[in-house]
């Protein structure tokens, strides 16, 4: 039996959002990063390091640190951007794109980076938003385990709904470690992933978006 409308928009919803566990919050980040700085101490045990060593000593725990204040701190809802919004008194309804914005993420296959640049467009439908804050919300969504594809259907229902349009669209041109770094080891690939939008969904207003990104 076929989903309704309203069943399949949920079905969706559950895909693009990151699987995280109902209690991932229960513990606090200095407590997190104890625990994760235990677990890699075993893990550089195990793989034979010596952690007597002065540049191996704080190690685990700079790892901690990390995994947990900088690049998977967008699992945390407590480090979302607000948005700042402003009227548009000046009536501009044309698309507004902001391009090469630095998306620094990490693959959640292999833990290993994903490293490339977003594009993201929104026409008006009375209020503009901070530029920064565009920039904002693509780190967010970018420091958390990621599929390239998951990003950016995040960041543009996140635009979406800050916005309160369906007319935006979102690009992401990067490069996977896990392709570059190990296994088949190809360093010259890139992936392209994109989400049209309202008005993005009509051929010319597309097309339009796409020159100013390949500009």
């Amino acid at each position: 039996m076929s989903l309704s409308p309203f069943e399949d928009l949920a079905t969706i919803s559950q895909h693009f959002e990151t699987p995280i566990k109902s209690d991932a919050f229960d513990i606090n980040d200095d407590r997190k990063i104890e625990l994760i700085a235990e677990h890699f101490e075993g893990i550089l045990n195990i793989l034979g390091l010596d952690l007597t060593d002065d540049s191996l000593r704080d190690t685990p725990n700079r790892i901690a640190k990390m995994y947990v204040k900088e690049i998977f701190s967008g699992l945390n809802p407590a480090n979302k951007p607000k948005p700042t919004l402003f009227k548009n008194p000046y009536r501009y309804n044309e698309m507004l794109v902001e391009k090469n914005i630095a998306v620094f993420s990490n693959c959640e296959h292999h833990f290993v980076p994903i490293t490339g640049k977003a594009h993201v467009a929104y026409i008006s439908n009375g209020t503009v938003i901070g530029l920064s804050k565009l920039n904002r919300i693509v780190q967010y969504f970018s420091q958390r385990p990621q599929v390239q594809e998951r990003l950016t259907i995040q960041i543009a229902e996140e635009i979406k709904r800050v916005m309160g349009t369906s007319d935006v669209a979102v690009m992401i041109d990067a490069s996977h470690h896990c392709v570059s770094s190990r296994g088949i080891r190809d360093i010259g690939s890139a992936t392209i992933t994109t989400s049209y939008g309202g008005k993005f969904l009509e051929p010319e207003t597309k097309n339009e978006f796409l020159k100013y990104v390949s500009t």
